[in-house]
């Protein structure tokens, strides 16, 4: 809004990393969220360094039933996941899932990037997940 004065004024900014670099948490020396803050701080910005590959899976409310027609939640089977080498869970902490709502993410590391990708995989069967 451009006040009487010609001047911005602004009630509420929320700057914040965009969900396909979450991965950058587990795989990089630097996450996206390192950076952000950096940023926002005024220090210095340093380019920030791969150290794993990595494959990331958006964990969608879907996952939360068991056909398109059930109502009740069930949690996934996280223990089948996390048996995985490599696999990191990450949920976002939302009260209740809701169908095409992100919850989460799974990042899966190793090297080389195939050998990620193969581990992501499995935890895409193992979630009900189509294979990509």
């Amino acid at each position: 809004y451009a006040g009487r004065e010609g001047r911005l004024v602004a009630n509420e900014m929320a700057p914040r990393p965009h969900y396909s670099g979450h991965y950058s948490s587990d795989a990089c020396d630097l996450s996206q969220f390192d950076l952000q803050l950096r940023t926002l701080m005024d220090w210095p910005l340093t380019m920030p360094r791969l150290h794993s590959p990595a494959v990331m899976l958006n964990l969608l409310g879907d996952l939360w039933f068991d056909d398109p027609a059930a109502t009740t939640a069930r949690e996934p089977d996280w223990p089948a996941v996390l048996a995985l080498p490599g696999v990191r869970l990450h949920l976002y902490g939302k009260a209740a899932p809701r169908r095409a709502r992100k919850m989460g993410h799974l990042t899966v590391t190793a090297a080389p990037a195939a050998a990620a990708r193969a581990v992501a995989l499995q935890a895409a069967a193992r979630l009900g997940l189509p294979a990509f």
